[in-house]
Order: structure tokens, then sequence, then C-alpha cells
């Protein structure tokens, strides 16, 4: 979809022909559409800058950033706020999503669910219940360990490379 924002900070939706707050363009996303915003004047893109003030605006930033990462952010120099944000967060929601799939794949052959009649793969519904979604269990703790110790000896590299770079 395309939108439009002009200088009054409106979003005007080209294929609704007609004008949405931000509030819609977030429902519309949330149900999968491909949002592109351009300046109205311009044309200039402002996809990045309008889906980063959704994610801040929608979960608010004060439980998403402490000040302290914040104040940390601002002190970095473009490229490397640029290299550390688009490497490790997309990475660490790459490995989130991941972890997320495999443990919701294995979830039809947990036999604790199958006694509990929510769902049962191969087991069976013993009980006799309503299967169900449940909800994925969390991903095991040696896993997400492993993976913290992998995102902390990156971020202590990173850290020493721009150390080495304002010397």
């Amino acid at each position: 979809m395309l939108v439009k924002k002009y200088g009054n900070r409106r979003l005007y939706d080209t294929e609704s022909s007609r004008y949405i707050t931000l509030d819609e363009l977030t429902e519309k996303i949330r149900a999968g559409a491909e949002a592109r915003v351009i300046d109205a004047k311009t044309n200039r893109d402002l996809t990045q800058e309008t889906l980063t003030q959704i994610i801040i605006e929608s979960r608010g930033a004060d439980t998403l950033f402490p000040a302290a990462l914040l104040h940390q952010l601002i002190r970095l120099g473009d490229d490397a706020l640029a290299e550390f944000l688009g490497r490790y967060v997309q990475g660490a929601l790459e490995l989130y999503l991941q972890a997320r799939k495999s443990t919701q794949s294995i979830m039809p052959f947990n036999p604790l669910m199958a006694l509990l009649g929510q769902g049962g793969g191969g087991f069976g519904n013993w009980l006799g219940g309503q299967q169900s979604q449940a909800p994925a269990p969390p991903p095991p703790r040696e896993a997400v360990q492993s993976d913290v110790e992998g995102l902390r000896r990156e971020l202590d590299e990173l850290k020493a490379s721009l150390k080495k770079r304002r010397k």
C-alpha cells in the first residue's frame, strides 16, 4: 500500500483514497499489509521513519529502551549505530523467530499436552478434551544461554573495535 505523508503529518492511503491515522496504518501492517510511506511534496521515502515511529509509540519507548541504553546509542557514531542496530537487532529477531518456530513444530508431540487434551499429535486425545492451540514453551535453557553468550561475545568485539576507532 502507498501512503502519502503531508506536511501537517496527515497520512493519506492512496488505495482507499482517504486519510488514515497512524493507528489505522499500524493495524493494516499487523494484518499483513506492506506499506510504503512517501513525503507528498518531495516523494522522499519515509517508510523506515514511519515504521520506527509505530514501533516506538505502540510499544512505549520507555519500556523498550532504558535511558542508559539510549544515551549509549546517541553517543555512537552514525555508522556504528547503524551497524549495531542493523546487525544485532536483526540477528536477535531471526534467532527468536527460529526458536519459536522450532518449539511450535515439536508441540504436537508433547506427551504432557496430550495428557491434558490440548494437542496430542501421535498420542491421541487421552482425556477426551477439546484440542486447542497451546502457547509454545520457551526454548531450552541451554540454547538460550549459548545464544546469549554468543551475543555477548559479539557485543564485546564491537565495543573493542569502537574503542580502537576512537583512538
